[in-house]
């Protein structure tokens, strides 16, 4: 019994772990995306409405 407290406490301890590293990583720009929008008009895929005859 004493074993599952064990493994709940070192499993609570990484989840903070994994959180306090994925904080830090949103403060640090690690998601921001700098080149998408510059590209995107590039990446026009829509089709033309006219149907040729």
């Amino acid at each position: 019994m004493s074993a599952i407290y064990i493994l709940i406490s070192v499993s609570f301890i990484v989840a903070i772990g994994f959180l306090a590293a994925f904080i830090w990583s949103i403060r640090n720009g690690q998601y921001d995306d700098d080149y998408s929008p510059s590209v995107r008009m590039l990446k026009d895929d829509s089709k033309p409405n006219h149907r040729p005859k």
